[in-house]
């Protein structure tokens, strides 16, 4: 697969040594979080903050893995870096204008057996993860409800627009999901496409990522997921569609012996 260099990374990459993907590999700067080790492989992700022209600096965040695969319909013994599938789910959603991260370099390499791969993305700097603004506002008792209830309704639609093209993220968590603000305007991106795939129906990519979200965002209220599924259906009030997305998801829940929390 060709290597992926964004308009803006040849030169900021020359300029803060990192030119070449051996001087991207042997960085040593330590791990933002600790590699996940699987298979006889590994996958990593460290932070890096580059020296603009201006003097100023910018944070990056650089994923290294090796011999980390999944299979595929193309390669279903041999796989592929789990990497390459995240990048090109990336640049699809892109394209789908689902908004996610900016990819600046991507590119794998052989060395011997091992099979290596590098993905770099841009930090989202001014942004906080959803599942850290929802534990501020229930510390902090949602002191700002229509600002909570425009996140649930622009976090809605960003989804709704993925699920539209039949894209399922995986692993739709509120920690993948980033809040920020451009321009004076809310902003959403989602992050963590590694396991994102396209799916038969709409539907099912709804169910599948929606019920996640319900399992893994236990601070928010039961009035709150039906304003964020009525949002989702663009819908003022309750209707026969979101009765049905609503009665589905109830039963996956209490198919995991969970439930929903009320208020």
């Amino acid at each position: 697969m060709r290597d992926y260099i964004a308009n803006d990374w040849e030169s900021l990459a020359a300029a803060n040594g990192l030119d070449s993907f051996d001087a991207v590999w042997t960085l040593d700067i330590g791990w933002f979080e600790e590699p996940n080790v699987r298979r006889g492989g590994w996958s990593g992700v460290s932070r890096l903050e580059l020296e603009l022209p201006d003097g100023s600096r910018e944070g990056v965040f650089i994923k290294r893995q090796q011999n980390h695969t999944t299979r595929s319909w193309r390669h279903p013994f041999s796989g592929i870096p789990t990497f390459r599938r995240e990048f090109r789910n990336i640049i699809l959603l892109r394209s789908f204008d689902v908004p996610t991260l900016d990819v600046l370099y991507f590119a794998e390499r052989r060395s011997g057996r091992d099979r290596r791969a590098i993905l770099i993305s841009r930090e989202l700097t001014g942004y906080a993860s959803l599942d850290h603004c929802i534990d501020y506002w229930n510390l902090n008792g949602y002191p700002d409800r229509p600002v909570w209830h425009e996140t649930l309704q622009r976090v809605a639609a960003v989804a709704r627009r993925m699920h539209q093209h039949r894209m399922q993220q995986n692993c739709f968590l509120p920690k993948h999901v980033f809040v920020g603000e451009i321009g004076g305007r809310m902003d959403i991106r989602l992050i963590d496409f590694e396991k994102a795939k396209r799916r038969w129906t709409t539907e099912s990519a709804l169910l599948r990522d929606l019920d996640t979200f319900n399992r893994r965002a236990p601070g928010v209220s039961t009035t709150d997921r039906l304003r964020f599924l009525l949002a989702y259906h663009e819908q003022p009030r309750v209707n026969a569609r979101v009765r049905k997305s609503w009665n589905k998801l109830v039963a996956l829940l209490r198919k995991k012996g969970r439930k929903l929390l009320q208020s």
